[in-house]
């Protein structure tokens, strides 16, 4: 073992060592990557110098919010909780998470809603006719009942 040399690191090879390559003329040199893209068709956007999400999920920041996009011939939105490009039919309206991932956020908003809740939840002393509590209430059909001053009606909302 040669101890001039000291420690060798990995991957320690320069920029211009790799794009030579490992030397001699085989062609077995390393390939330099083209610079990250965005997938949607058609842009042209460089994402070197783009936030790290963006370059993993392989979008700009324009089309990860864009109500319509077109990857691989088809009109898709980039899922901001899946972080991938779904069909169009995926999605309710403007939303840009899809339904699936939509309905399982609101589930366990719910679930965590339900659990904090109960009995000994140290909410002692509060007004539970305040503006801030009900908010919070929903029956079990998730619907949010509101008590009206005036005569004490139970309504409720949709």
């Amino acid at each position: 073992m040669n101890f001039d040399e000291g420690p060798r690191k990995r991957g320690s090879r320069t920029a211009a060592a790799a794009a030579e390559g490992a030397g001699g003329g085989g062609g077995g040199g390393v390939a330099v990557a083209p610079p990250p893209g965005c997938r949607a068709e058609n842009c042209k956007a460089d994402l070197t110098d783009s936030k790290s999400y963006h370059k993993r999920h392989k979008v700009c920041e324009y089309h990860a919010k864009a109500e319509v996009v077109v990857v691989e011939g088809l009109k898709q939105r980039f899922c901001q909780q899946c972080s991938r490009f779904h069909d169009l039919s995926e999605f309710d309206e403007a939303k840009r998470s899809c339904r699936r991932r939509l309905a399982g956020h609101n589930e366990r908003r719910r679930k965590h809603f339900t659990e904090s809740r109960g009995e000994g939840s140290g909410r002692r002393g509060s007004n539970p006719g305040t503006k801030k509590d009900q908010c919070r209430q929903v029956d079990e059909r998730g619907r949010t009942p509101i008590v009206l001053p005036e005569n004490h009606q139970k309504l409720h909302i949709h």
